[in-house]
């Protein structure tokens, strides 16, 4: 596969849960500072902050960080992905997008890495992670992702995307596995994508990978261990991150 990546980082401060949340302090630095150095950190290519707002504009220049100023009407994630895209790079430069979530500061830079082994099949339109989910608690919990997966015979760690859910699939015994939203995109695939309205799954589950399994797209995954990982969707997430990143013992 070729070396032209660019890794994308949407960043707006209209959260609903934790307003502001770019901008969040967590040891000195804000959070999207720290996002943006572990994808800095994987050194894959450069890194570009899809700021929906001038304050974090402002701020990420101040680090010495690329950006540039989106919509912050776009509906989505990938939305700002690709606005971000066409404004920075309308020669068509790169042709392989990560998206990668401004709220994951505890990132293991490797991560990255996994993520595009998939994209090295030319048939995979888009590549994400997941890891297999040993908490009982987390199987019925509707804010953990869930995929069903078909895997090949003789590769136990990447496979097919059939469906996500918030439900727990599938049924019955059996591993099941936690999306983790981190998404690497070949170009076209991308621009595809948001080319497509709303798929009525999509609405649904309130899940907008359904938008591309519906429309006939070919999602692989790749197993991860996101142990270390934190996600900061809350006051106590954020504690959590401070914690990890500062090695603070609980």
């Amino acid at each position: 596969m070729s070396n032209n990546i660019l890794i994308v980082i949407p960043a707006r401060l209209a959260a609903t849960r934790l307003p502001g949340k770019p901008l969040a302090d967590i040891c000195g630095k804000p959070m999207i500072i720290h996002v943006w150095e572990k994808a800095r950190e994987a050194k894959l290519g450069p890194v570009l902050i899809a700021c929906g707002d001038p304050e974090i504009l402002e701020t990420i220049h101040s680090y010495g960080a690329e950006g540039v100023l989106t919509d912050p009407n776009l509906p989505s994630g990938t939305d700002r992905v690709k606005a971000a895209l066409d404004l920075y790079d309308p020669e068509k430069k790169y042709d392989y997008i990560i998206g990668l979530q401004g709220d994951l500061p505890t990132l293991d830079p490797n991560l990255l890495h996994l993520l595009l082994e998939p994209m090295k099949n030319p048939e995979v339109d888009i590549a994400t992670l997941a890891t297999l989910i040993v908490d009982p608690d987390q199987l019925l919990n509707t804010n953990i992702v869930k995929i069903a997966l078909a895997f090949e015979k003789g590769n136990a760690d990447i496979g097919r995307a059939l469906y996500f859910s918030r439900a727990c699939i599938p049924f019955g015994k059996g591993p099941v596995y936690h999306h983790i939203g981190i998404y690497a995109y070949h170009r076209n695939a991308l621009e595809r994508y948001v080319s497509l309205p709303v798929h009525p799954l999509e609405g649904q589950e309130k899940l907008e990978q359904l938008r591309a399994l519906g429309n006939g797209m070919r999602v692989d995954v790749k197993l991860a261990d996101t142990s270390t990982l934190v996600g900061v969707d809350s006051p106590a997430d954020l504690e959590k991150a401070r914690r990890i990143i500062g090695n603070i013992l609980p």
